[in-house]
C-alpha cells in the first residue's frame, strides 16, 4: 500500500491504483495522511468537510466515511475488526503508516538527511525531493478545502525547501541548477506575489546564463505588483536584479555605461521591444540559432573525418579545385559529380577534397549519405534528407513543413544568400539529388554515385569527374603508405601482384592492407598466394549494381573472409541481413545468438580487418559491396538456413523492442497480441520513458528500413505489426509524413499477403496520420475501407477504435452530430465487450465534443464519467484527459479556478507517466485559465514551460504556443536591454 498527497491524492495497493471514494471520503482521508501519526479530531473533520453548516447526524456520517476509508486501507478487513492503521482516539482518529507508505514522509526524510550534508550533496537530495511533487498539495481537492491549516502546513514546508534549494544551487553548479530550474518554475507560478521565490528564480536563470530571461522575468513581476497590490518590488527581487545587472554589465551583455539600478523603474514606463535584425551571413559572423523561436545563422559542420592515410588521384583533385578559380564561377551554382564503380574511393575523394577546400564556404557543411546502392533497398529519401539539413540550418523541428516541394522551398530560401558545402553522397540518379540542390549561387555542391547523372551534367551544368580503378603508382603509394615503403621495396613483386589482384580498388587495397597489419609475420607474397588460391570464383558483379567487375577483386573479399575464425565469419555473414544504414551492439546479439562476452573478439576481429567499422560508440556498419558480399555468402544452400533464423531474431528484435519503448512511453495503450519471439531473440526493455524514447529516436532509420525490407521480402507480419506499434509515437512526434509512408508500404504488405487484420490495422493507422495531414478525402476513404474490414472479421475493439476515429475526424471539420453518431456506436461496441477504459475513453471524447458544441453542463456529465471508469480500471493515461477535458468544459464555464484545479490533476498524471507531449498541452490550458483569472504572467510562464517541450519534441503545434506567448509579450511594460 503506497500513498501520495504531494499533488493529486493517490493510492496504490501493489501496482493497482485505489478508489478512494466520493469527495467527502477522500477530503478525510487526505487530513488523515497529511496529519498521520497525529490524531485528527472530530470539529476538525467537521470544519473542513461541512465548515459552518454539518448535518445533523454529522458525528453517525463522519463515522461511515472512517470505516469506508478503514475498508479501502485494508480491504480484507472483517467487520467489528480491529484497524491496524486507522485507530479511535479520545480527540477523534489517527492514521499509523507503515514506513515507506506515503511520499510526505519519504519528502520529509530526504530534506532532514540536508541538515549535516556538505552544500552541494543538500541541494541535489532538495532537488530530489522536490522532484516528488506533482502540483499542489492534494490538488485534486476543493479550493477551500485545500485552505485548511494542515494542507497550508504542507505548502510551506514545499515553498521552504524550494527557497533553500535554489540558495544551495547557486554553488552547486549548472547541472543541479539546470534539474531544479523547471521545478522553481513551478513554484513561481503557483506563487506568483511570493517575492522570495521569484528572486530565487531570477539568480537561478542567471546562474544558467539566462541573464535577460531573467531581467525580463523583473519586468513582469514589477508590472503585477503595481497592478494587483499597488506595491514596488521588494528588497529581495530589488538585490536580485541588481546582482543580475552588474554581471550583465560585466560580461558585455549591457551597453557601455548602463547605469546598474538600484530601483525599479516608474510602472509608467513602456517602450514597445524592436528585435534586432539578423546579421549577414559572413566569415567573421558567427551564426546562432535564436532562442525566440525566430530563423537564425547557424553554421553546421557535418563533413565525416578526413582520412589521414589520402593518397593519389591527383588529377582529379587539380580537376574539381580549379572549379573555384574559374571566371565564370559565380555565375551558376558549383556542382560536382563524382561517378565510378563501387569501392573505387568515391566518398574518400569527396570528402578529403571537401576538407581541403571547406574554408572557401564560411557558413558550413552538410552531410548526408543517400544509401543509394544499399543491398537492401534502404534508400534515404529527399523529405528525410531535407528534415535533417533544415534542422541543421537552425529551423526549429516544428516549422519544417511536411510536403516534400514546401521543404525544398524553405530549404533553396535559407541558402538562397550562403556559402555552404553539400556533400550528397551515394546518390542512386539524378531525381535523388534535384531537390537538395540550392536554387542560388555560391554553394558548392559535391555529388557522389555509381552512377554518371548525365542528367545533371545537361540540365544543371556539373562537371564530371569520373573515377577508374588507382592508377599503378597511386596503387604503390597505397601500400607504401600504409605498410611502410621499406616493405614494399623488399617485396616489389609480391606487391606488383597484390595490387592487380585487388583491381586497383582503394576498397580492396584496404582490405589487404588491414590484413597485414594485424599479421605482420606474413609476407606479401603469401598474401598474393592466398588471393590466386581463392580466385576463379563466379563474377561478383551483382553486388556492383550492374557493373563489371574484376573477378579478382571478389577475389580479395573472399580471401579476407576465409582468413577470419568461425565465429567472425558467421558474424561477417549475418551482417548482410541487417537492413539499416547502421547496427547497434544489441541488434547484433539478436542477430547472432549471442551475449555480450561471446560477440566481442568476433566484433574485434571483424573491425580489425576492416570489413566493418564502428561507426559511432556502440553502433555497427559495413561498406555497401561488403555487406552484398555478406548477403551473398548467406544465401548460399550450407547457410541459409542460419541466415533466415538470423533473419527471424532480427525482425522479432526490432518489434519486441518497439513494443516495449511504446508500452513504456504510453503504458494505457491497447498492445497488439504479439506472437512469442523466436529463440534467441535478445529485446531490448526500458526503465524509463527518457530512455525509451532515446531508443525509438536512434533507432528510427533501422526501423523504417526493417518495415522497408519486410514490405518488399517478408511475411508481411513484421510489417504491419511493427508499423503498428510505432504509430503512437510517430503521432505524438508529430512525424505524420513519415506515419503515411510506412503505413502505406505496411498496408500494401498485408494486401499482397492476403492479410485483413495487417490491412485493417494499416488502413485505420493512414486515414489517421492522412487526417492529420489535412488529406481528408484519403483519410475517409482509408478508415472506410478499415472499418469495413474490421466488420468483417467482428473484432469490436479494432470497429471502436475506428469509430472513434472517423469521429475525430468528424469533429475536426466542424460535423460535431456526425461524431456523435460514431462515438455511439463506439460506446455499445466497448459495452457488449465489457471494454471499461474503452468506455472511459468514448465518454471523455463526447464530452470533448459537447465542449467544442458549447454544451458545457454535458460535457461536465461526460467528463466526470470517464474519470471514474478509468480509476476504476487504473488507466492514469485515461484518467489525466478526462481531468484536462473537465477543465477546458470549467474554463469555458468562466469557472478557472476549478479548472486549475483539473488541470493540475492531469498534469501530475501526465508528468507521472512521462506523457511529455500532453504535459505540454496541458500547461497550455493551464495558462489560458490563469489568463481568464487576469494572471497573465503566470499564462506566459505555462506557456513557455509548453513551448520548450514541444520544441524539444520538433512539434507542429509549437508553432501555435509560441504566437500565444508572442501576442501576450507584446503588452509588457519593458524592453529589454532598457532597465
Amino acid at each position: 500500500m503506497r500513498f501520495q498527497v504531494l499533488g493529486p491524492l493517490r493510492g496504490f495497493l501493489d501496482e493497482a491504483e485505489l478508489h478512494l471514494g466520493p469527495p467527502k471520503q477522500r477530503t478525510l482521508l487526505a487530513l488523515m495522511l497529511v496529519r498521520a501519526g497525529q490524531p485528527v479530531s472530530l470539529p476538525e473533520i467537521v470544519d473542513l468537510i461541512w465548515g459552518e453548516d454539518p448535518p445533523d447526524t454529522v458525528v453517525n456520517v463522519i463515522h461511515r466515511h472512517v470505516a469506508a476509508v478503514r475498508r479501502t486501507l485494508e480491504p480484507g478487513l472483517p467487520a467489528r475488526t480491529q484497524s491496524r492503521w486507522v485507530t479511535r482516539v479520545a480527540a477523534g482518529y489517527r492514521l499509523d503508516l507503515p514506513p515507506d507508505t506515503l511520499d510526505l514522509t519519504d519528502f520529509r526524510a530526504l530534506v532532514q538527511q540536508t541538515e549535516d550534508a556538505p552544500a552541494p550533496q543538500a541541494a541535489r537530495l532538495l532537488v530530489q525531493a522536490l522532484s516528488m511533487w506533482h502540483g499542489p498539495v492534494v490538488a485534486d481537492l476543493t479550493p477551500e478545502a485545500r485552505e485548511h491549516p494542515a494542507f497550508v502546513a504542507v505548502e510551506a514546508e514545499y515553498l521552504a525547501a524550494i527557497r533553500r534549494a535554489a540558495d544551495l544551487a547557486q554553488g552547486a553548479g549548472t547541472a543541479v541548477a539546470g534539474d531544479l530550474l523547471p521545478i522553481l518554475r513551478q513554484a513561481a507560478a503557483r506563487h506568483p506575489l511570493d517575492e522570495a521565490v521569484q528572486a530565487r528564480l531570477m539568480l537561478l536563470l542567471g546562474v544558467l546564463g539566462r541573464t535577460a530571461e531573467a531581467m525580463d522575468l523583473f519586468e513582469v513581476l514589477r508590472s503585477r505588483l503595481g497592478t494587483e497590490l499597488g506595491l514596488t518590488p521588494g528588497p529581495e527581487l530589488r538585490a536580485a536584479q541588481r546582482t543580475l545587472a552588474e554581471t550583465m554589465a560585466a560580461t558585455g551583455e549591457l551597453p557601455v555605461g548602463t547605469p546598474t539600478p538600484t530601483a525599479a523603474p516608474a510602472p509608467d514606463v513602456t517602450t514597445p521591444s524592436v528585435a534586432p535584425p539578423l546579421p549577414s551571413p559572413s566569415a567573421e559572423q558567427p551564426k546562432i540559432q535564436a532562442t525566440d523561436g525566430t530563423l537564425a545563422w547557424v553554421r553546421p559542420a557535418q563533413l565525416p573525418a578526413d582520412l589521414a592515410w589520402f593518397t593519389g588521384r591527383r588529377h582529379e583533385l587539380d580537376a574539381v579545385t580549379s572549379l573555384l578559380s574559374e571566371p565564370d564561377a559565380a555565375a551558376a551554382p558549383r556542382l560536382v559529380v563524382i561517378s565510378g564503380m563501387g569501392g573505387v574511393g568515391k566518398t574518400t575523394l569527396a570528402v578529403h577534397w571537401a576538407h581541403q577546400v571547406a574554408d572557401y564556404f564560411p557558413d558550413g557543411q552538410l552531410y548526408v549519405n543517400l544509401r543509394g546502392f544499399h543491398p537492401s533497398g534502404a534508400v534515404m529519401g529527399p523529405a528525410e534528407t531535407l528534415r535533417s539539413f533544415l534542422d541543421a540550418l537552425g529551423v526549429p523541428r516544428e516549422r519544417i513543413p511536411a510536403q516534400l516541394e514546401a521543404q525544398a522551398a524553405l530549404y533553396r530560401s535559407l541558402m538562397a544568400e550562403r556559402r555552404m558545402l553539400i556533400l550528397l553522397d551515394n546518390a542512386r540518379d539524378s531525381e535523388h539529388v534535384r531537390h537538395l540542390l540550392p536554387g542560388t549561387t555560391g554553394s558548392l555542391v559535391i555529388v557522389t554515385s555509381r552512377n554518371q547523372l548525365i542528367d545533371l551534367v545537361a540540365t544543371e551544368g556539373a562537371r564530371p569527374v569520373g573515377l577508374d580503378p588507382l592508377p599503378r603508382s597511386d596503387a604503390w603509394r597505397f601500400l607504401e603508405t600504409r605498410l611502410g615503403a621499406d616493405r614494399t621495396a623488399l617485396e616489389s613483386a609480391a606487391a606488383d601482384e597484390v595490387i592487380e589482384l585487388s583491381g586497383r580498388l582503394p576498397l580492396t587495397l584496404a582490405l589487404v592492407c588491414a590484413h597485414v597489419a594485424v599479421n605482420p609475420a606474413r609476407s606479401l607474397e603469401n598474401v598474393a598466394a592466398s588471393i590466386r588460391e581463392i580466385g576463379g570464383l563466379d563474377s561478383f558483379s551483382d553486388s556492383f549494381s550492374g557493373e563489371t567487375a574484376p573477378t579478382d577483386v571478389r577475389s580479395v573479399f573472399s580471401w579476407s573472409y576465409h582468413a577470419l575464425s568461425e565465429p567472425a565469419a558467421r558474424l561477417f555473414r549475418l551482417f548482410g541481413q541487417h537492413p539499416g544504414p547502421d547496427c547497434s551492439l544489441a541488434a547484433v546479439l539478436s542477430l547472432a545468438d549471442r551475449a555480450r562476452p561471446e560477440i566481442w573478439p568476433a566484433l574485434g576481429e571483424l573491425l580489425r580487418a576492416s570489413l566493418i567499422y564502428e561507426a559511432r560508440p556502440g553502433r555497427f556498419g559495413c561498406h555497401e559491396l561488403l555487406r552484398a558480399y555478406a548477403g551473398e555468402l548467406a544465401a548460399v544452400p550450407e547457410h541459409q538456413q542460419e541466415s533466415a533464423d538470423a533473419r527471424a531474431r532480427l525482425l522479432d528484435h526490432y518489434l519486441h523492442s518497439a513494443d516495449a519503448a511504446a508500452a513504456t512511453l504510453t503504458p494505457s495503450r491497447d498492445r497488439l497480441a504479439l506472437p512469442t519471439p523466436v529463440t534467441g531473440t535478445r529485446p531490448q526493455s526500458f526503465g524509463s520513458t527518457r530512455e525509451a524514447a532515446a531508443w525509438l529516436e536512434a533507432e528510427r532509420p533501422a526501423l523504417v528500413a526493417v518495415i522497408r525490407q519486410d514490405q518488399r521480402y517478408g511475411s508481411a507480419r513484421h510489417t504491419w505489426q511493427l508499423a503498428a506499434v510505432i504509430e503512437n509515437y510517430l503521432d505524438r512526434a508529430g512525424s505524420w509524413q513519415v506515419q503515411v509512408g510506412l503505413q502505406t508500404l505496411a498496408r500494401e504488405a498485408a494486401q499482397r499477403s492476403a492479410d485483413l487484420l495487417g490491412t485493417a490495422h494499416a488502413s485505420r493507422a493512414l486515414g489517421f496520420a492522412q487526417f492529420r495531414l489535412g488529406l481528408d478525402q484519403e483519410a475517409t476513404r482509408s478508415l472506410t475501407q478499415a472499418l469495413a474490414l474490421f466488420d468483417r472479421l467482428e473484432d469490436s475493439g479494432g470497429r471502436a477504435y475506428t469509430r472513434r476515429q472517423l469521429a475525430f475526424q468528424a469533429n475536426g471539420r466542424g460535423d460535431h452530430r456526425t461524431a456523435l453518431a460514431h462515438y455511439r456506436v463506439a460506446a455499445t461496441l466497448y459495452r457488449e465487450s465489457g471494454d471499461v477504459s474503452g468506455q472511459g475513453w468514448v465518454h471523455n471524447e463526447v464530452g470533448w465534443t459537447h465542449i467544442l458544441l458549447g454544451e458545457y453542463d454535458q460535457a461536465l456529465t461526460e467528463c466526470l464519467a470517464s474519470i471514474d471508469l478509468h480509476r476504476d480500471v487504473g488507466n492514469r493515461n485515461g484518467e489525466a484527459a478526462a481531468l484536462d477535458s473537465l477543465g477546458f468544459a470549467l474554463h469555458h464555464l468562466d469557472r478557472p479556478d476549478e479548472a486549475l484545479d483539473s488541470y493540475y490533476g492531469a498534469l501530475g498524471i501526465y508528468r507521472q507517466i512521462a506523457d511529455r507531449y500532453l504535459e505540454a498541452d496541458t500547461l497550455v490550458h493551464i495558462g489560458d485559465s490563469h489568463l481568464k483569472a487576469g494572471r497573465s504572467a503566470e499564462a506566459v510562464l505555462n506557456w513557455e514551460d509548453a513551448l520548450e517541450i514541444l520544441q524539444d519534441m520538433g512539434h507542429p503545434d509549437a508553432g501555435a504556443v509560441r504566437d500565444k506567448v508572442s501576442a501576450l509579450s507584446v503588452g509588457r511594460s519593458s524592453v529589454r536591454w532598457q532597465y
